[in-house]
């Protein structure tokens, strides 16, 4: 069955730019030029991820992903912006962006991002890990997706978690942004890692009792991160560097 794919952009050129590289990639495409329009579509199409424009009528890129997550609805959002300034494409991240992409952009980058979206999506639910990562007051239940602090349940995105599970995997070695996008995006060319850094962020604020201090995620100098503190995992556990 053909991957869903709901393109969203108020610039007919662009949309019809994408829907053909797209359509001859194998996906099925929808195009729509407002935000309100995204959620009269949900239902009917069923969209296995979105490309968001971040300035839109109606209802702008923002508020549509806000609101998506707010549905708890987890599909893919890869966010399209024309401005360069850092605050905006961080502002799509914060609120429930998998990735973005500033314009000019070419449709070859896009689909190598869609791609690598889906390969992640594809390989969770047929890897069966059962692993349960014990770190200090953290619980990481693999199979079960969930992560709880002192027994509590901390709600974290999709990817927010699937960056926590690849860190767990390799605690106490220092992952370089580099590794963190190949491993966590499937990024297979230097992407821009900023975005590993605003997920770091994210998860600290919900794991770290005061993220200025981390007990967890550490953060080495000039090269990237590591997961610490004392813990075990039980069961079964990939510990290949993907």
């Amino acid at each position: 069955m053909k991957k869903k794919i709901l393109i969203v952009d108020d610039e007919p050129s662009i949309s019809m730019l994408l829907e053909f590289n797209l359509k001859l990639a194998g996906y099925e495409v929808r195009c729509v030029q407002d935000g309100e329009a995204v959620f009269d579509l949900l239902k009917p199409f069923r969209p296995d991820l979105i490309v968001l424009d971040l300035m839109l009528p109606k209802m702008d890129g923002i508020q549509v992903c806000r609101e998506l997550r707010k549905q708890n609805n987890a599909v893919p959002i890869i966010m399209l912006t024309a401005l360069q300034d850092v605050t905006d494409k961080i502002a799509g991240l914060d609120n429930g962006a998998d990735d973005y992409m500033t314009k000019p952009f070419s449709p070859q980058e896009l689909l190598s991002r869609i791609q690598a979206i889906f390969r992640r999506t594809q390989a969770l639910p047929g890897a069966r890990e059962t692993v349960v990562h014990e770190i200090g007051r953290m619980s990481v239940l693999a199979e079960q997706r969930e992560v709880q602090i002192e027994g509590k349940p901390v709600e974290l995105t999709p990817k927010e978690f699937e960056l926590l599970l690849f860190l767990c995997r390799h605690r106490g070695k220092v992952l370089s942004r580099q590794q963190l996008l190949h491993g966590v995006w499937d990024y297979h060319f230097l992407g821009d890692t900023r975005i590993v850094d605003v997920h770091i962020s994210h998860l600290r604020d919900k794991i770290e009792k005061n993220a200025r201090t981390p007990e967890y995620i550490m953060t080495v100098r000039n090269v990237g991160y590591k997961l610490s503190g004392p813990g075990s995992a039980t069961g079964t556990a990939d510990s290949s560097l993907a």
